[in-house]
């Protein structure tokens, strides 16, 4: 939320009793630091550790209770790669035949010479991709550690030229598409512009310039909406 607090230092059990928030299915939001209720009786889920017999938050976020479990889900999340996926991501550095590539993840992906997306010649990168290109390409494997590697290898995938591209959260990626994909259809439609929206929340739009400029409208419009119906609120 901007111009607005969320949480503060707050018991989620007041009005509830000291077992926390049995059969509650209202939308509440906590932040760290937030006790949530009686560990005796609540198991703790994501974003919540025990502290002397007391659940506590330790993610800001919706608190949400499954039977006696209790976590949170978060206001913000980070991508976390897995093979296979299609993202965008940035060229932030290089050696000699390697790129460094931004997928708005942990750890940036590595791009090898070899899986690039044309040949180069061994210390000549820099003319095939440079510091600030964007590209569509695919994570072929991700480490223990969750660093990733990644390809230009595949049908598609390559260098974006033209365009814009737009970041949004992780979790609310199932609202830019839809059900069977009916947003990103219409949202297509209604501003005759090619989009592709890539595993590491962030979308391309290709168009003419009021095309791009109509979209990226739309698209921040949804996620307004989209973040007021899951957290309440002006967001």
């Amino acid at each position: 939320m901007r111009g607005r607090r969320v949480a503060g230092s707050i018991d989620m059990t007041r009005g509830r009793g000291a077992g926390g928030p049995h059969g509650s299915r209202e939308s509440v939001l906590v932040a760290p630091g937030d006790d949530l209720g009686d560990s005796k009786e609540l198991e703790p889920g994501h974003g919540v550790i025990v502290v002397d017999g007391r659940l506590k938050a330790v993610k800001q976020g919706r608190m949400m209770k499954d039977g006696k479990n209790v976590g949170i889900q978060p206001r913000r999340t980070a991508y976390v790669p897995r093979p296979s996926d299609l993202v965008i991501g940035f060229v932030e550095g290089m050696t000699n035949n390697i790129w460094f590539i931004d997928i708005g993840a942990p750890f940036n992906a590595i791009l090898p010479l070899s899986l690039g997306p044309s040949k180069a010649s061994f210390g000549g990168l820099r003319s095939v991709l440079d510091v600030g290109d964007a590209i569509l390409c695919r994570i072929q494997e991700v480490e223990e550690n969750h660093s990733s590697v990644a390809t230009m290898k595949g049908m598609g995938l390559r260098k974006l030229k033209t365009g814009a591209v737009e970041s949004v959260d992780p979790h609310l990626l199932g609202r830019v598409i839809g059900s069977k994909g009916v947003n990103l259809a219409d949202l297509k439609e209604k501003t005759d512009t090619r989009i592709i929206v890539a595993d590491n929340a962030r979308v391309w739009i290709d168009g003419d310039v009021s095309g791009i400029i109509s979209a990226r409208a739309e698209l921040g419009a949804m996620m307004k909406k989209a973040k007021v119906s899951e957290y309440g609120g002006d967001v």
